[in-house]
């Protein structure tokens, strides 16, 4: 796993990108257990989750919900943290692959999977998650295209 930081001349110290990076990794691990009340202690009280297919939520547990009837399990490969600071906030990409079970207990792995985040004041207030999952199922299913 690697941590990119891209910084512009305003930006703020390293300091700030470490916490970043350190907030997102804890989230993502609690998210993974699944843990989603630990998940939200990262996250603003109004955070904004945009999760695949542009489903709207407010709390982890709704994201866990939909996984928890996507897959059997699933757990995140985070191959890489990509951190850009800014004045305000601090923005951070984690990019890897998704492993685990359909319900139907037949194991995946290398789905691809880029998470945003937008951080602000030691909180998480942005995510949005983007996979292929809806892929694999239309394959899964005799509807690639």
């Amino acid at each position: 796993m690697t941590k990119t930081v891209a910084r512009d001349a305003a930006a703020p110290a390293g300091d700030t990108a470490s916490q970043a990076h350190n907030i997102v990794r804890n989230f993502l691990e609690a998210s993974m257990v699944p843990d989603p009340e630990t998940a939200m202690t990262y996250m603003a009280p109004d955070v904004s989750i945009t999760f695949t297919g542009g489903r709207k939520y407010k709390h982890p547990s709704e994201s866990a919900g939909l996984n928890a009837r996507r897959y059997k399990w699933v757990k995140k490969r985070m191959d890489r943290f990509d951190v850009v600071p800014g004045e305000t906030e601090t923005i951070v990409y984690s990019l890897g692959t998704l492993y685990g079970e359909w319900p139907d207990g037949d194991a995946f792995e290398g789905n691809r999977y880029v998470d945003r985040f937008v951080v602000r004041d030691g909180k998480i207030v942005k995510m949005d998650v983007w996979n292929d999952s809806a892929e694999w199922l239309l394959q899964r299913n005799g509807l690639d295209i």
